[in-house]
């Protein structure tokens, strides 16, 4: 038996409800296989601020050293409340700290608009059918590492943010993005900035010299602000989309309502070897928290990818894949993809319910 040790933050309010239902689908895809989970719980975020006053502990860090993956739910807290102690760090002191300390650069957000949900999306139909793309954004450098002041200068306030790359950043992000073109559609699009940011001069060198090594590859170049408008009117045209941190933020956040719901979308993020975190894009909903109508999909589909990228596990993660897009053409729906009037209310499920019926539909024989 092949003993995966798998680190599992469930995250803030929704997140313990989702990340019960990427367990569950986890081990029926495991069951009749060599493979085995040891699931070990990890507090971090909101959670750990209560019990620790800080947000990631650093016996949370030395337990998750011992782990193959993590998992992780959603953190944050309520809109009223993110000026608190307990929730105005959160980020930078538990998701950032995380990602850096494990050397995880590499963020992949894929965008696959699902047939049964065409009619959900914002935009038309026949723009987002077949949209197929996989946004490479660098994780851990950029504005958000980068020096911060705040300053008084004659008299007013004066903050300032430091984005800075060293090529050495950029290169190793670069090969991975055409190393993953490679397997898919051989091309990569890099986004970036460089009219007016010598940051982003500084991509376009290293990203066009790493390009020499490639030469089955296709490589163009898009402004940030003519990529956020392309992602709508004709997001098609994209297979991998090359950029860093601040616009790989902002661009696959646009991307994923292209699907119509954010609930549908994992993300994973990698270093150099096997380890990977993985994680819902989406935040911890506290207005829905408890309730259990939040949608798990996300949740799901990041144990799919943990089982592709750090186990090696390609025909289960594709079975998962294959269950939640079976169990979405038959037409069952949690409250964010259902539609008045057109879905059938006996298909509507909860987030326990839809949990159990994609580990349902991994028992089907699957194409």
């Amino acid at each position: 038996m092949d003993m995966k040790r798998i680190g599992v933050l469930e995250g803030d309010y929704i997140g313990p409800e989702i990340m019960k239902e990427a367990l569950r689908v986890l081990r029926a895809a495991g069951e009749h296989t060599q493979l085995a989970f040891d699931i070990v719980p990890l507090e971090a975020g909101g959670q750990a601020y209560d019990k620790y006053g800080c947000h990631l502990p650093a016996s949370t860090l030395r337990l998750a050293e011992t782990c193959d993956a993590l998992l992780k739910g959603p953190f944050g807290g309520p809109p009223e409340a993110l000026a608190s102690p307990k929730w105005s760090g959160v980020e930078q002191e538990a998701i950032l700290p995380l990602r850096q300390h494990f050397g995880l650069y590499t963020n992949l957000r894929e965008t696959k608009v699902f047939d049964s949900l065409l009619d959900l999306s914002p935009v038309k139909g026949h723009v987002v059918k077949g949209v197929d793309l996989l946004i490479v954004r660098e994780l851990i450098s950029g504005i958000y590492f980068g020096e911060k002041q705040a300053r008084v200068v004659e008299g007013e306030r004066v903050y300032s943010d430091v984005e800075a790359y060293a090529e050495s950043e950029i290169r190793r992000i670069a090969i991975r993005a055409f190393e993953y073109a490679k397997s898919r559609r051989n091309k990569v699009t890099l986004v970036a900035k460089s009219n007016v940011l010598k940051s982003s001069v500084l991509w376009r060198e290293v990203v066009a010299e790493t390009a020499a090594s490639y030469s089955e590859v296709d490589l163009d170049y898009m402004h940030v602000d003519n990529a956020a408008m392309q992602l709508i009117i004709n997001p098609r045209q994209f297979d991998v989309i090359l950029t860093s941190n601040l616009f790989g933020d902002i661009l696959s956040d646009e991307a994923s309502v292209l699907s119509g719901s954010i609930g549908l979308f994992p993300s994973a993020s990698l270093g150099d070897g096997p380890f990977g975190l993985y994680e819902p894009i989406h935040g911890s909903a506290p207005g829905i928290a408890g309730r259990q109508i939040a949608n798990p999909i996300s949740a799901i589909l990041c144990a799919a990818l943990m089982l592709r990228y750090t186990f090696g596990e390609e025909a289960l993660a594709v079975r998962i894949e294959h269950a939640v897009r079976r169990t979405l053409e038959l037409g069952y729906r949690t409250r964010d993809l259902f539609r008045e009037g057109a879905d059938d209310p006996a298909k509507l499920l909860g987030t326990a319910q839809m949990g159990e019926a994609i580990a349902g539909a991994l028992q089907e024989r699957l194409p």
